[in-house]
């Protein structure tokens, strides 16, 4: 009995001394998604009381660690931009997001106008024009944040690039666009079947609008667009190869326009 009760004893006091370590040891550097994006982190700089227009708190980093990024951007040959992110110090961590902060990790931030519009896990993204709101300029910021969410500083500013669609990187008036909008019902093409002329080069917008299902199809360019019925279809592309190239649809075979590129 008296072996027992010792052992029982031992046993709670190891209980008792884990536990205490626990509770006093080196704060843990990850938490479950959804507790608090401000719990302290073992080496992962200071949180200061600063905040970003969503409501994130500041974390910085002692100089010489802090990470960087530079955004770039180009036209997709189909349709809006192809954003690119070189980091620095930095490694895209999509898989510990809402964990704690650590540095040298994390997630980007998209911001369009201030307007924060995607987060990124990846140093490739795809901006759809329609993403844009209204005629441009636009100023596009990326913005390094850590797993817990807090922004990533340095000197007390957000560590960050911008890049602006529409200035001195021969965006300003980018290329010539041409628009074409096109009516299909009951088998008729509305305005009569001709030739859209445009340059190599220019963008090329084609709105077409189907009384029935069907699929728009871009000879030459190999470029494809369903069609759904009552709906308007948009399709957009540079016109980047010269010829002449037939527009139509797939299911009912009706040639839409010709489009001619010199």
């Amino acid at each position: 009995m008296n072996r027992a009760r010792a052992a029982r004893r031992t046993a709670a006091l190891a209980a008792v001394l884990l536990l205490a370590a626990g509770c006093g040891g080196r704060p843990t550097t990850h938490h479950k998604p959804g507790t608090s994006h401000e719990e302290a982190t073992a080496g992962a700089g200071r949180l200061l009381a600063e905040k970003d227009a969503a409501g994130h708190r500041y974390r910085e980093l002692p100089p010489g660690q802090e990470p960087s990024v530079r955004l770039t951007a180009r036209p997709d040959s189909e349709d809006g931009w192809n954003l690119h992110l070189t980091l620095g110090r930095f490694r895209l961590t999509p898989d510990s997001t809402g964990s704690g902060a650590v540095p040298g990790r994390g997630h980007a931030r998209l911001l369009v106008d201030g307007k924060e519009t995607a987060r990124l896990y990846g140093t490739w993204h795809h901006l759809p024009a329609t993403a844009l709101p209204g005629p441009g300029p636009h100023r596009l910021t990326v913005r390094l944040h850590a797993d817990d969410h807090t922004v990533w500083v340095r000197d007390g500013r957000p560590v960050q690039s911008s890049h602006t669609l529409g200035e001195e990187t021969g965006e300003k008036a980018g290329p010539p666009a041409r628009t074409v909008e096109l009516t299909v019902a009951d088998g008729r093409v509305t305005p009569p079947v001709g030739r859209t002329e445009v340059k190599k080069g220019d963008r090329v917008t084609l709105k077409v609008r189907s009384d029935r299902d069907d699929t728009l199809h871009v000879h030459g360019y190999d470029k494809a667009r369903k069609l759904t019925a009552g709906e308007t279809a948009t399709l957009t592309f540079t016109a980047d190869r010269t010829g002449l190239f037939e527009v139509e649809t797939h299911g009912t075979h009706l040639v839409l326009t010709q489009l001619l590129v010199r």
